[in-house]
């Protein structure tokens, strides 16, 4: 899905145009284009709704979301195939000869996958999220005392009032930054540097922590610590995200965070993440794993057979387990961002926030890193 800026989405985003700078090529296939798939289109990298378009196979199938994934595999027969994990809840890979690899962003998503999901040890990888720090200027030194807080979060209406109260008593201005509360930046490389502490979890957390902001892991289900030196190694191989959020969301909670305010330590914790999660060393991991699946793919036996019998077995799981929350809240927000791009329409829609609230009570519950 490429219809907005979600973790998934810019992480595909970013990393196609890195590959094209390295002198490689990528095509993206999304089912819902938007926004996003047309920024990508102006920089030359072609984006595709209907794979027919794609007359020249790729050497490589590098996915995402499940279902898109064996479309692709599908489509394009003998090509194998890696499948990237973001999230502690999602749909389960599908069980499929051509796919590899499967490489999860944190340990929470690897844990999920050898211990619910049945994916064999031997295939599985981790590749840690990214940050590029040519996006994300560094602030200048935080002050002695925060005075500026941020909720950064696609969901930042649900939290932002207790946020709000806790900081309160430490005379901190919050604002917040979401689709639910009407407010989205397409650059956080220029909205960050004028916040002294964000709350917030993964990509967002990373992305604050870049910037040079004070960083408290934060979203709707639950509370984490203030990223330090101390915790950095552990909370950064958890992806910042929902394994870190062990306190309950209160307002005793966040004051317990903020007291671990120290300028120093943050602007420490900000060169470590510049230096160790940095795109560059991203895509050179993805380049490797490219190159050892290509590798494998060439001894690998060739069964049509197996490849019919997962696909089916994959049709029966949808067909047993539906999910029409997903689709219906998908379609919603995939015709809200279409309409809203023009400016006469946008003015009679509804708010972000409504369209938003409507999406996530289709899907349900979520709990994305």
């Amino acid at each position: 899905m490429l219809e907005s800026r979600s973790g998934s989405e810019l992480y595909t985003a970013e990393l196609a145009e890195r590959l094209l700078a390295l002198g490689h090529s990528a095509v993206i296939y999304t089912p819902a284009p938007g926004p996003l798939a047309r920024e990508l289109q102006e920089r030359a990298i072609p984006v595709v709704s209907d794979l027919r378009m794609v007359t020249e196979p790729p050497d490589i199938i590098h996915g995402h979301h499940t279902h898109e994934t064996l479309t692709a595999l599908l489509a394009f027969p003998g090509v194998p195939a890696v499948q990237v994990h973001h999230g502690w809840v999602g749909e389960p890979p599908a069980s499929f000869p051509r796919i590899l690899r499967h490489v999860a962003v944190d340990d929470t998503v690897r844990d999920r996958m050898v211990s619910e999901w049945g994916v064999p040890t031997s295939s599985v990888d981790v590749i840690r999220n990214f940050i590029d720090p040519a996006r994300l200027p560094m602030r200048g030194p935080l002050p002695a005392r925060p005075a500026r807080g941020l909720v950064f979060s696609n969901r930042a209406a649900h939290h932002l009032d207790i946020v709000r109260a806790a900081c309160r008593s430490s005379s901190i201005a919050v604002d917040a930054v979401g689709i639910d509360v009407d407010r989205v930046s397409d650059d956080p490389g220029t909205l960050l540097p004028a916040y002294d502490i964000v709350f917030a979890k993964a990509r967002c957390a990373m992305e604050a922590i870049a910037a040079g902001c004070a960083v408290i892991l934060c979203d709707r289900s639950g509370v984490g610590p203030m990223v330090t030196s101390h915790n950095f190694d552990e909370m950064r191989r958890l992806n910042f995200g929902l394994r870190t959020l062990r306190a309950p969301l209160s307002v005793e909670s966040l004051a317990a965070a903020l007291g671990s305010y120290d300028p120093d330590d943050a602007r420490a914790v900000t060169t470590r993440l510049r230096a160790e999660a940095t795109i560059d060393d991203v895509v050179a991991r993805w380049l490797d794993t490219y190159e050892r699946v290509l590798a494998e793919w060439r001894d690998q036996p060739r069964c049509v057979e197996d490849e019919l019998r997962a696909t089916s077995l994959y049709l029966q799981r949808r067909t047993v387990e539906p999910t029409p929350g997903v689709a219906a809240g998908t379609l919603l927000k995939t015709a809200y961002f279409s309409l809203a791009r023009k400016p006469v329409i946008r003015r009679l829609l509804p708010s972000p926030r409504w369209a938003q609230r409507l999406y996530n009570r289709l899907k349900g519950p979520s709990h994305r890193h």
